[in-house]
């Protein structure tokens, strides 16, 4: 994976010059944002261990794995609504329509599986 620079604003999407893997700089309240709803369904997914090791009725444990579904999908509607917002325009703005559709849809048929 690439390394992360701290930055104020959003930045284009680079190729790593480590690997053929695309990198993403994001502003640091994005950042924030996206590691702050991560750790809350980190916490959830440990709530719903620690129910399981004390033996909760499965109803229960099962209201809340619906709850990090919820989570989770919540978190890819805004992690893909800013990729469209920025990564595809940039990429479709510098003549690499193609590319970024077929991305796109690639991405999105294995989030519809």
């Amino acid at each position: 994976m690439g390394v992360y620079k701290r930055s104020i604003r959003v930045e284009e999407s680079k190729e790593c010059t480590k690997c053929s893997h695309r990198t993403k700089q994001r502003s640091e309240k994005e950042r924030r944002d996206m590691l702050n709803r991560l750790s809350r369904i980190e916490g959830q997914v440990r709530g719903i261990r620690k129910m399981v090791e004390s033996d909760v009725y499965c109803p229960d444990i099962l209201i809340q794995v619906s709850a990090v579904n919820a989570a989770l999908n919540s978190f890819n509607k805004v992690l893909l609504a800013e990729h469209l917002r920025s990564c595809v325009v940039d990429d479709i703005k510098d003549g690499r329509e193609e590319e970024a559709i077929d991305e796109l849809v690639k991405v999105l048929q294995k989030l519809m599986k």
